[in-house]
């Protein structure tokens, strides 16, 4: 008897196995279906993109996309770069202040740390506004057309992370632990970077993929605080370039050009801008989604 029921047990935990392959399988199709026509789109010929619409199996493929892109190589390689240097400088700051701003919000010892967990989840309900925040940026900090305005406004630090790392801190790593480092006479800055920081490698991974897309999505800091095209991130050079292809698509606008309508791929080219846009974050995720999901359940408990 005891024997059917295992082999019952075996063959249920099969069938569960292979639904939730087929079913994972599917997820993962439809998932990667819109990518696969971002990119097919990119390489289909304009006026075939105009005619068709977008199409897995194009009747007509085309670089010109691309060739235009590549015309645009100085800019975008720049641009390139300062989103890079942002989005690095910023997920680094965003992993220190975050993690420092946590440990003691964790510490059931520390006596305000309450008042302190109030303050940041103040923060996750009520906001000052786009006004108020431009003000204080561009006038009183001065950042306004500086690298900094692309690095300290919003993103820095954020609420949901900063409860993220709390409590993981609080929920994984055994008060245990921080007791028997103070009787060996540890302080709490060599409690903080030899014990909690090492043992929180998977929520500071999922706190630096987080603040790392955000970074390199991010539009509207450069929008508002970005006039200098030198500054410009990939995402702002993106839309700037779409804006100047639509421009001279128009055809009021043919008498700046001799009364000629330019044809530039217009279509197919936002969806290159695209693929370049996402193209990096593609190469990077794998390496960092193994601590993702560790990261966000432990983290997102309550502690």
């Amino acid at each position: 008897m005891e024997k059917t029921e295992k082999i019952r047990i075996r063959n249920d935990v099969k069938s569960f196995r292979l639904f939730a392959t087929i079913a994972l399988t599917v997820l993962t199709v439809i998932t990667l279906l819109p990518i696969i026509l971002i990119v097919v789109a990119s390489f289909t010929d304009e006026k075939v993109l105009l005619a068709d619409g977008y199409n897995y199996f194009p009747r007509k493929l085309s670089l010109d996309s691309y060739y235009y892109m590549v015309k645009q190589g100085p800019m975008i390689m720049r641009s390139y770069g300062i989103t890079l240097l942002v989005t690095v400088v910023g997920t680094l700051g965003s992993i220190l202040l975050t993690t420092t701003l946590a440990y003691p919000m964790s510490r059931k010892d520390f006596k305000w740390s309450g008042a302190l967990s109030f303050l940041v989840f103040f923060t996750m309900l009520f906001n000052g506004g786009v006004v108020s925040s431009y003000i204080m940026w561009s006038s009183i900090f001065g950042i306004k057309d500086t690298i900094f305005a692309l690095i300290l406004p919003n993103y820095l630090v954020t609420a949901f992370n900063v409860f993220l790392v709390r409590n993981y801190y609080a929920n994984s790593i055994p008060t245990a632990l921080i007791e028997s480092a103070k009787i060996d006479g540890a302080k709490e800055l060599t409690i903080f970077v030899r014990i909690m920081l090492p043992l929180a490698v998977p929520v500071l991974a999922t706190v630096a993929l987080f603040t790392g897309l955000t970074y390199w999505n991010d539009w509207t800091n450069g929008l508002y605080y970005i006039s200098n095209p030198e500054l410009f991130g990939i995402q702002n050079l993106l839309i700037r370039i779409m804006n100047n292809i639509q421009f001279l698509k128009t055809g009021s606008n043919a008498a700046l050009l001799g009364g000629r309508v330019v044809d530039l791929p217009g279509t197919s080219v936002r969806m290159a801008m695209a693929v370049i846009g996402i193209l990096p974050i593609l190469v990077i995720f794998p390496f960092v989604q193994k601590y993702f999901v560790k990261g966000v359940v432990l983290g997102a408990v309550k502690g």
